[in-house]
């Protein structure tokens, strides 16, 4: 049993919840209230905030949507993985299908969870994400497992004779989630180009990869792709640099 293992088995598992919805934030506050071993520190509505939030209080678990205004669940999950958080990302979407599952698990969650799941199964994930587990479903992994499931995943979402399949659902960088939302905004990329302030070739590369990671074949794909899974939202708006 690791240090941290040790300190969790005699204090609540601290847990950090965001969602821009607050009748469904509150309603998962007072869960897990209801648990002596889980301790809800904060709660957020928005992308910034859970990154802040993490960063302030630094919980067990982050349970966190997948669809924010702003910087979308996913980013959120790839930031604090970049910055080596220990805490544990259990993922919510209201958009549940494989991609989505790969994407989420690949940008770093421990878990992922339709947004109907059942009450008791989600405060279980939890439990289950504080301890070093990963969760889909009802399978439960420790990291080589994720690991081995997930290459599975993707070489069957994209085909046996894919020549590099780990191309795909791979996470998005800030740039190209960024070029994804003036996408979704119906502009070309010599406008993004103009912008972003970036050459129309670099534009072209971002739109080369968002496709190649999306396994999607154009733009309009890729628009509708992310509109679906709630990574980008028709209300919210990109500001050039």
């Amino acid at each position: 049993m690791n240090n941290k293992q040790a300190s969790s088995a005699t204090r609540p598992i601290s847990i950090v919840v965001v969602d821009d919805h607050p009748v469904f934030r509150q309603g998962l506050r007072n869960l897990f209230a209801a648990e002596d071993d889980i301790n809800v520190v904060a709660a957020g509505a928005s992308g910034e905030e859970a990154l802040q939030l993490v960063r302030t209080y630094q919980p067990d678990v982050l349970l966190l949507d997948i669809n924010l205004p702003g910087i979308n669940g996913l980013q959120v999950t790839s930031r604090l993985k970049t910055d080596h958080s220990p805490t544990a990302i259990v993922l919510l979407t209201a958009y549940d299908d494989m991609e989505q599952v790969l994407h989420a698990m690949r940008s770093g969650g421990a878990a992922y969870c339709p947004k109907d799941i059942e009450p008791d199964k989600l405060v279980d994930v939890v439990r289950q994400a504080a301890r070093g587990l990963f969760v889909v479903g009802k399978q439960v992994f420790d990291k080589e497992g994720l690991k081995n499931w997930l290459d599975a995943g993707v070489e069957a979402a994209t085909g046996p004779y894919m020549v590099d399949p780990s191309e795909h659902f791979v996470p998005l960088s800030p740039r190209e989630m960024e070029i994804l939302q003036f996408v979704t905004q119906g502009k070309s990329n010599k406008e993004i180009a103009q912008s972003l302030g970036i050459s129309h070739q670099t534009v072209k590369n971002h739109m080369t990869s968002i496709l190649k990671k999306l396994d999607v074949r154009d733009r309009t794909q890729a628009a509708v792709y992310a509109l679906r899974r709630g990574w980008v939202r028709t209300d919210d708006q990109v500001d050039g640099h």
